[in-house]
């Protein structure tokens, strides 16, 4: 290109140059011929050249004047000459006489006449000037002229000039030329003529085959360019472009005052006719007076309707992801239901209803063609005329819930108005529902696991349009995955109420009635699930009681079957009046035959765990015996009200085996309370045990209180409102057997001393008011006295004890077992301790570190089941 431009501006110089050149010899010739008239005609018409001319000599006069004319005129020669061309005058003297050189004729017949001739002086411009007299008779002639070498001259001299100016002109002819390239390069990247020709062409093509309307207007609001995409979204003709915008037929009038405004704008909706536009509009000109704008625009008609289903579609996918995670966040069957009930409104219907079979909200599968219960309402407003939560419904054949139920086929009722299988349920509560406004139903049965569970009505009210097919898609999708969770929350709610039932069942319904202790008792299950936690108080001989408090890890039926087992065993373990270490240790090895006997097939028949506390309180000595396994310890809250845990062994939970269990044995002043729990009392994910430990304390720390307050007042502060464990509370305040209700002899080791006894028992039961029991404890005691006296070892002691019945215990040395057996008609003995059996209510033995104890329990008289016990056993036995 530079190359181009530079052969175009030499070519130009030398043009310009070969026309100055022959425009200077053609202006200097014609100035020359223009000179010689001049100085020819002004010299002929001189005053007195004709009075000259008609003299003798001529040329004597007029040669020094030509001569002298000339110079000062500027030309070569002036010659004069008569009507036959003889010289009268020449700048060469010899040349005078001679005749002229050159065309005369013209010049005689009055004319002047210019010609270019080879002359005396070389080629020369000559004119020659006719010469009259006054009566304008041609006398004379006169030629004045230039030499072509006097013109050329003047030429030669010219040219340096016009070769210096030609020369800078083609300098800076050449400079911009390659400035122009340096610039036109650099805004063409480089490309040569073929690649912008190639890229004009191809902007043309894309221009116009873009499937994006482009405009360009002027800043006089002029359409300058329209592409073919512009006039087919504009609906604008093929001359549009040079027209005014306002002008331009067929163009929107929202269109056209934005191209006219002249404004920014980005991404702008414009509905044109039946078309969506999205309209973005530039500055041509943006750092100073705007020349005009440049404009974009896309139909997004169709995307506007893609974008709509696009947005529906994440509208129903968020919806159904929601639920995934609204919907079931609890076991709780009523809580479910309303969950989906909450999570549908308003996004899919305006009002939702859950109906679900009686049973089921029991847990249990619901029988075909049940009852249904209104379980959960949820709406826009809380006016409307629907059945009510709580209602139960049933639904007639016509109907599209029962044809729902029966069939486990969601149905689109979508005018309700036009549904008389629906009218014919209520006909006075669908007037009024379809005047309310409500006009369309989607019932969906709640199916899992192939069982109808109930029916979810989706109503609609608010949307003009009624439900559709994609809508009925979306709500059969949103009830199946919320029947999973529906029938999760009922088969736990079966298996929670089977567990709760069989733990209540196996925990104490009643506390026996003692005198040892006031007992207050408390027991929660697990919200999440019933575990193992029992608790039991269980009247020992001798007016003593045990207190139990135990926790099975697990949760279900098989830990609440577990616990019943392990609590059988307390009772039967305590019935042999066992010292607390050895019940543990047999508890013990209980559950680890337990655990071996769940090593089979069934792998959750193991216990995998359990912890328990058992003591012993006897109100005669106020001493309280005690053994734990694994379990957190007792509180002691002294009379004064000071709490304070006590510092028992801990020994290792039930099950592990091979580690004794220690007891630990302590005073316990008269009204102070024993407070037995277990680890869902105190322990809490945002609280450690110590902290709950602490509250517990404090929360006994006080003393005016009996244990039915201090239960209440430790509840309200550590009870979780919705415990993850099992809670059991125990609070047992101590009583006492004051010494005038406790009677106590040493009897000598020798046979006399039977009698002595029954007389000093008998004088007893007269001091007591209990003379009617004195025949009978008489027999008792001298049985027992005199085998003890017989089989045993000294030393021998005898206690009565006057409580809830009278209790009689004899004491010896000895380890011996009594046997219970019926003597034969020929045996002389054997029969003591049957007739010890048929006068007393209870009697049994326990073992004691320095020998047994034997006792026997009446009832007092007046209480139930004691109508003469001494005479009926009296009577009863065979005579001799």
């Amino acid at each position: 290109m530079f190359v181009l431009q530079v052969a175009i501006v030499v070519l130009l110089a030398a043009g310009a140059l070969l026309a100055l050149v022959l425009q200077s010899r053609h202006d200097i010739d014609r100035e020359a011929r223009n000179r010689s008239v001049s100085v020819a005609e002004t010299f002929a018409h001189s005053i007195g050249l004709p009075a000259t001319l008609k003299t003798s000599d001529p040329s004597a006069i007029l040669q020094p004047v030509t001569e002298e004319t000339r110079k000062a005129a500027g030309v070569d020669f002036i010659v004069v000459m008569d009507t036959n061309g003889i010289r009268y005058t020449h700048p060469q003297p010899d040349r005078i006489g001679k005749r002229f050189v050159g065309t005369i004729e013209p010049s005689l017949a009055g004319q002047v006449h210019t010609e270019s001739v080879q002359g005396p002086l070389g080629k020369e411009i000559q004119a020659v000037v006719p010469v009259t007299d006054s009566a304008g008779r041609v006398i004379g002639l006169v030629s004045a002229g230039l030499t072509v070498k006097n013109v050329t001259g003047v030429v030669d001299r010219q040219l340096p000039v016009i070769l210096l100016a030609i020369a800078t002109g083609l300098a800076l002819a050449t400079g911009g030329t390659a400035l122009i390239s340096r610039r036109l390069r650099r805004q063409t990247h480089g490309l040569g003529t073929q690649e912008m020709t190639r890229m004009y062409e191809h902007h043309d093509a894309v221009l116009h085959a873009v499937r994006e309307g482009v405009l360009i207007t002027d800043g006089d609001g002029r359409l300058l360019l329209a592409n073919d995409e512009a006039k087919r979204l504009l609906g604008l003709p093929e001359d549009a472009e040079g027209r005014y915008i306002g002008n331009v037929p067929g163009l929107d009038r929202r269109m056209a005052d934005l191209l006219l405004s002249g404004r920014v704008a980005t991404d702008e909706v414009l509905e044109t006719g039946d078309r969506l536009l999205v309209v973005n509009q530039r500055l041509t000109h943006p750092r100073g007076r705007p020349e005009g704008t440049a404009v974009t625009i896309r139909d997004s008609t169709e995307m506007q309707v893609l974008t709509s289903r696009a947005e529906t579609a994440r509208k129903r996918l968020k919806l159904l992801y929601d639920a995934g995670g609204d919907i079931g966040t609890s076991l709780d069957v009523v809580r479910t239901a309303e969950e989906l009930a909450a999570v549908a409104v308003p996004r899919f219907a305006d009002f939702v209803t859950v109906d679900l079979a009686d049973q089921v909200l029991d847990g249990d599968e619901p029988a075909p063609g049940a009852d249904m219960r209104r379980t959960a309402v949820s709406g826009i407003r809380d006016d409307h005329p629907l059945y009510p939560r709580g209602r139960l419904i049933d639904f007639l054949p016509s109907t599209p819930q029962a044809r729902g139920f029966g069939t486990g086929q969601a149905e689109l009722v979508p005018y309700l108005v036009d549904a008389p299988g629906w009218q014919a349920q209520d006909p006075p509560r669908a007037r009024a529902i379809v005047d309310y406004g409500i006009h369309s139903l989607i019932a969906a049965p709640l199916t899992a696991r192939g069982v109808v569970l109930g029916v979810v009505n989706f109503w609609r009210s608010e949307k003009p349009e009624p439900f559709d097919e994609d809508e009925l898609s979306l709500a059969e999708e949103l009830v199946a995955r919320a029947a999973i969770s529906m029938d999760n929350a009922r088969r736990y709610t079966r298996e929670h109420a089977l567990a709760e039932t069989l733990q209540r069942s196996l925990l104490p319904r009643a506390l026996p009635e003692q005198s040892a202790v006031d007992v207050a008792h408390f027991y929660l299950p697990a919200q999440s699930g019933v575990g193992g936690d029992w608790f039991d108080v269980i009247p020992l001989a001798g007016s003593r009681v045990a207190l139990v408090v135990g926790d099975v890890v697990g949760h279900g039926l098989h830990a609440a079957a577990t616990m019943g087992r392990l609590r059988t065993a307390v009772h039967n373990f305590a019935s042999l009046d066992l010292p607390p270490d050895e019940i543990l240790a047999r508890l013990d090895d209980l559950v680890q035959r337990i655990d071996h006997d769940g090593d089979g097939d069934d792998t959750g028949g193991g216990v995998l765990g359990a912890t328990c506390l058992y003591a012993v309180y006897d109100p005669v000595s106020q001493r309280c015996t005690m053994a734990r396994a694994g379990h957190l310890p007792p509180l002691v809250v002294a009379p004064d009200g000071t709490a304070e845990i006590v510092d028992l062994p801990a020994g290792p939970p039930l099950g592990l085996g091979g580690m004794p269990f220690e007891t630990a044995e302590l005073y316990l002043a008269e009204g102070s309370q024993l407070v037995l729990y277990t680890d869902g009392l105190v322990e809490e994910r945002t609280r450690d045990i110590g902290e709950g430990l602490e509250l517990l304390r404090t929360a006994l720390s006080h003393p005016e209180r009996d244990p039915q307050e201090s239960c209440r007042a430790v509840l309200e502060i550590l009870l979780p409102e919705r415990p993850s464990d099992d809670v059991a509370l125990l609070i047992a305040r101590t009583r006492t057997l004051g010494p005038d209700r406790v009677a106590q002899w040493d009897v000598p080791f020798e046979p006399s001393a039977v009698g002595a006894t029954r007389n000093a028992a008998a004088k007893k039961l007269d001091e007591w008011g209990l003379t009617e029991l004195a025949f009978a404890t008489e027999l008792i005691l001298s049985e027992l006295v005199t085998n003890a006296l017989r089989h045993g070892r000294a030393p021998v002691r005898v206690r009565l004890l006057h409580d809830r019945g009278l209790t009689c215990e004899v004491w010896d040395g000895s380890s011996t077992a009594p046997h219970l057996r019926y003597a034969a008609t020929t045996d002389e003995g054997g029969r003591g301790l049957f007739l010890v059996a048929q006068l007393s209510e209870h009697w049994g033995t326990r073992y004691t570190p320095e020998g047994k104890v034997i006792w026997a329990e009446q009832a007092l008289p007046g209480s139930p089941g004691s109508p003469g016990p001494a005479l009926a056993a009296f009577l009863d036995v065979d005579p001799i």
